[in-house]
């Protein structure tokens, strides 16, 4: 499979954090702040979420004897995007046909739109949608960062294009439900040392960054099964 062309002279396999801006990221529109701080106890969660995961969202939760994917992410990382569009139907598969547990980590590093976009997502797994949202997500992604095409109601219409017209979705998505639970996945990634994305670990531990190891589906394929 064709990988994307990257520049030699750049980091060419994850969208570099800063992170002082994990810490620091922002939100208040519409009455809503997204801000990071310490983590928050008793936060609203989807119901796919496990603390003991960093927050993260949980696929075939206490599934032993597979193995383990955890995959940091921020929706408007265009390399993200890349490795989504590379491995999305092979870790779909795995999920679906239980060959893997899979957590996923969405980060707002980026800004706004990002954190939007993150609790669109937890809405979306409240639905039972968040799959098929995430890759919706990734394949309608800006050409700009924060440039304005994703706010509550660009989200709620992104998900009628996959199946989710619940009025529960949508006041999920315009009251920013997840709001706290956005702010402690970045504090986690912070205390992790996250400072890329994507950042893959396989069993926890974190996969080398190279073209073929995120772009190539039958090398990435071979670190998760270890063939």
């Amino acid at each position: 499979m064709a990988t994307p062309k990257k520049d030699p002279k750049k980091d060419n396999v994850t969208r570099n954090l800063v992170i002082g801006m994990i810490a620091l990221v922002v939100l208040v529109t519409v009455g809503v702040s997204f801000s990071s701080n310490k983590a928050k106890e008793n936060v609203a969660t989807p119901a796919s979420v496990d603390k003991a995961e960093g927050y993260g969202i949980v696929f075939n939760k206490g599934l032993t004897g597979v193995p383990k994917l955890d995959i940091w992410e921020d929706f408007q990382c265009p390399v993200c995007r890349d490795f989504e569009a590379v491995n999305n139907k092979q870790i779909t598969e795995w999920i679906t046909s239980k060959k893997v547990v899979a957590v996923f980590h969405p980060l707002s590093f980026i800004g706004a739109e990002s954190a939007y976009m993150a609790n669109a997502a937890a809405c979306s797994a409240d639905e039972g949608k968040f799959l098929p949202y995430h890759a919706a997500l990734y394949a309608n992604q800006a050409s700009a960062e924060n440039s304005g095409q994703w706010n509550p109601a660009s989200l709620i219409a992104l998900g009628a294009n996959v199946g989710i017209t619940s009025k529960s979705f949508s006041d999920c998505v315009t009251n920013a439900k997840y709001q706290d639970w956005v702010t402690n996945i970045a504090n986690d990634g912070q205390s992790k040392k996250i400072n890329s994305t994507p950042t893959v670990l396989i069993n926890g531990k974190e996969i080398e960054r190279t073209q073929a190891n995120y772009f190539d589906t039958a090398t990435f394929s071979k670190l998760v099964f270890k063939k």
